[in-house]
C-alpha cells in the first residue's frame, strides 16, 4: 500500500478518482503526502488518524483535499441556514438561562434583603439613587440571600446531569430531535415559572433543575449535529457562528428583562421567552435535519462537498470505545482548558454585578448597556476569530493544532491578564469596566480553540466528548461563586484581588495544559474500524 501513492501522482486528470482513494490512504500519513495531487485527497484525511503524528500531519493533507473539491457557496446554502438556525437557538436557550437573575431583583422583596446589605465604604458611590419607583404590580415573595442562591444555583445541577446522556443519545438518534426538544421543555418550564414561584422556594428550585436538564443536551447535541455538516476547513466558522447566539442571547435579554421588569412587571420576562422558544421550536423541526443524506432542499454540490470532506474521518462502529476516550490525552487537554476557561467566565458572570454594586458602588442593573456590554464584546470576537481561525487554515496553510493553540493561548492568558489589571486598579470605575469588558471580550477566541477541538479529535463521537468536557466545566459555577464568597468575609478591595488572581491563575494554567497535550488531528480510536472500512 505504501508504493500506490508514488504512482498516482504524474496523471492529473485521474485526481477526481475517489473510490481508490480511501483505501491508499491507509498509510500514508508521511510528511511526503503533503505534496500529493488531489487524486489522494480521501488517503490524506485519513492520514491524520493515527493520533501520535506530528503537528504538521493533521493539516496540509486535509487542507490540499478541501481545496481542490469544489466548495459549495455559502449563501443560502443549508449548512449556513443550520448555523443561523442554532444561532437563534442558543440565543433563545441562554436568554431562558439569564432572565432569572434580573427578574429575581423584583420577585424579592427589598425589605428582605436591607439587613444583608454588605456594601463596602471603600470606593466612593457612582451610582445616583433611582428617583422613579418601579412598577410594583409584580408579586413579591420573602427569600433571603441563601434562598435566592440555591434557586439561581439550582439550574446547574439538573445542567450537568445531561451532559453526557444528552451526547451519547445525540450520537445514536442525532442532535435535531434533542436539541429542539431540550429547548422546547426549557421554554415550556419558564412559562410554569410564576406559577411555581407562588407554590414555593421548592417548587421554583425544582423547575429551574429541570430546566437545566432540559438546557443539558444542547450543546452535546448542537456537537453531534455538526460531525456530520461541518468540512473540516469550515469548522471554526460554522461553530462560532452557531454558538455566538449564546452570547447575543445575553446582550439582548439582560436590558430587555429589566425593561419589561421596569414597565410591566417581572411575570412578562418568562412569558415573552417561553413563547419564542416555542416558535423557534416550530422553525426548527420544520428546516433543520439531522444529517445531508436527509436534507428535503440541499443541493447535490453542496451534498457532495460535505459529504466528501469528512470522508474517512467518521467510524461506522456502533459502539462508543468508552476505555480510549477516556484514556486521550487530547481529551483530557479539552477538559482542563474547558474547566478553566468556564471558572473565569461564571466568576465574571455571577460576580460582576456584585462586584460593581458592593465594591464600585454602581448598580450596573442601572444601566443595562454598561452590563451586557462584555458579552456583545464576546459575541463579536466569536464571529470574527471563527472567520481568521478557518482563513489561517485554508489560505495560510496554518496547522490544525496550531490554530487552535494560538486561539486557545489568547482566549485564556488574555481575560487573565487584564481580570488581574481590573482587581487592581482601585476605584476607578470607567477603568474596571473597560478591562472587565476587554477580558470577557478575548474570551471569545477560544470559540476557535478548544471549544471545537472536539470535531478535530473525534468528529464520530463529538457530542459525546462536549458531554464529557462540559460536564467537568459546569462544577466552576456550581463551586467557584461560594468559594469567592467565602473569600469576600469583609468585601474589600484586597479580598476580590484574591478572587480575580485565582480565577486567572486557573486561566493560565488551563492555556498551557492545553497546548502542551493537545492534538488537531482525528485520534486512531475515533475511527478503530478504520482497517476494514471503506476499503
Amino acid at each position: 500500500m505504501g508504493e500506490v501513492p508514488e504512482s498516482t501522482p504524474p496523471p492529473r486528470p485521474a485526481q477526481p478518482q475517489q473510490p481508490g482513494a480511501s483505501a491508499v490512504g491507509l498509510e500514508s500519513s508521511s510528511p511526503q503526502s503533503s505534496q500529493l495531487p488531489v487524486g489522494i485527497m480521501r488517503s490524506s484525511v485519513r492520514g491524520p488518524v493515527v493520533n501520535d503524528g506530528e503537528d504538521s500531519t493533521d493539516s496540509t493533507p486535509l487542507l490540499q483535499g478541501a481545496r481542490q473539491a469544489e466548495a459549495a457557496p455559502a449563501c443560502c446554502s443549508a449548512r449556513y441556514n443550520l448555523a443561523m438556525l442554532a444561532f437563534f437557538g442558543f440565543f433563545v436557550l441562554y436568554a431562558l438561562r439569564v432572565n432569572l437573575s434580573v427578574a429575581l431583583v423584583d420577585m424579592v422583596d427589598s425589605n428582605t434583603t436591607l439587613a444583608e446589605n454588605r456594601t463596602s465604604k471603600e470606593c466612593a458611590d457612582h451610582s445616583a439613587p433611582i428617583k422613579v419607583l418601579r412598577n410594583q404590580t409584580g408579586k413579591r415573595y420573602q427569600w433571603d440571600a441563601e434562598t435566592q442562591g440555591w434557586i439561581l444555583g439550582s439550574f446547574f445541577y439538573g445542567y450537568i446531569i445531561t451532559q453526557i446522556p444528552g451526547g451519547y443519545v445525540a450520537s445514536k438518534i442525532g442532535g435535531k430531535l434533542l436539541l429542539g426538544f431540550g429547548i422546547l421543555g426549557t421554554s415550556v418550564f419558564t412559562l410554569f415559572t410564576p406559577i411555581a414561584a407562588d407554590l414555593g422556594v421548592a417548587a421554583l428550585i425544582v423547575l429551574r433543575a429541570l430546566e437545566g436538564l432540559g438546557e443539558g443536551v444542547t450543546f452535546p447535541a448542537m456537537h453531534a449535529m455538526w460531525s456530520s455538516w461541518a468540512p473540516p476547513l469550515e469548522r471554526s466558522k460554522l461553530l462560532s457562528i452557531s454558538y455566538a447566539g449564546a452570547q447575543l442571547g445575553t446582550v439582548i435579554s439582560l436590558p430587555l428583562c429589566g425593561i419589561i421588569c421596569y414597565y410591566m412587571n417581572w411575570t412578562y420576562v418568562f412569558y415573552l421567552f417561553g413563547i419564542v422558544g416555542i416558535f423557534w421550536f416550530v422553525l426548527w423541526m420544520w428546516l433543520v435535519s439531522d444529517t445531508p443524506e436527509t436534507h428535503k432542499t440541499i443541493s447535490n454540490n453542496e451534498k457532495e462537498y460535505i459529504l466528501s470532506s469528512l470522508k474517512n474521518q467518521l467510524s461506522s462502529q456502533k459502539s462508543v470505545p468508552w476505555i480510549p476516550i477516556l484514556k486521550s490525552l487530547p481529551l483530557w487537554a479539552i477538559v482542563v482548558a474547558h474547566f478553566s476557561y468556564n471558572w473565569t467566565f461564571y466568576t465574571l458572570l455571577t460576580l460582576l454585578p456584585t462586584y460593581m454594586k458592593e465594591i464600585l458602588r454602581f448598580n450596573v442593573q442601572e444601566n443595562g448597556f454598561l452590563s451586557a456590554l462584555p458579552y456583545f464584546g464576546c459575541w463579536l470576537c466569536m464571529i470574527l476569530s471563527g472567520q481568521a481561525a478557518d482563513n489561517l487554515r485554508a489560505k495560510w496553510n496554518v496547522s490544525t493544532i496550531c490554530v487552535r493553540r494560538i486561539f486557545t493561548l489568547i482566549g485564556m492568558i488574555g481575560p487573565a491578564v487584564f481580570l488581574v489589571a481590573a482587581g487592581f486598579i482601585g476605584c476607578d470605575y470607567s477603568l474596571a469596566v473597560a478591562f472587565l469588558t476587554i477580558s470577557t471580550t478575548l474570551g471569545g477566541f477560544c470559540s476557535s480553540g478548544f471549544s471545537i477541538n472536539h470535531l478535530d479529535i473525534a468528529p464520530s463521537y463529538a457530542g459525546i466528548l462536549l458531554g464529557i468536557t462540559n460536564t467537568f466545566a459546569t462544577i466552576p459555577g456550581m463551586v467557584g461563586p461560594v468559594i469567592a464568597k467565602s473569600l469576600t468575609p469583609d468585601n474589600t478591595v484586597r479580598e476580590w484581588q484574591i478572587v480575580f488572581c485565582i480565577a486567572a491563575a486557573i486561566n493560565v494554567f488551563g492555556a498551557i495544559f492545553f497546548v502542551l497535550l493537545a492534538k488537531g488531528e482525528v485520534q486512531k480510536w475515533a475511527v478503530s474500524d478504520y482497517h476494514g472500512h471503506k476499503n
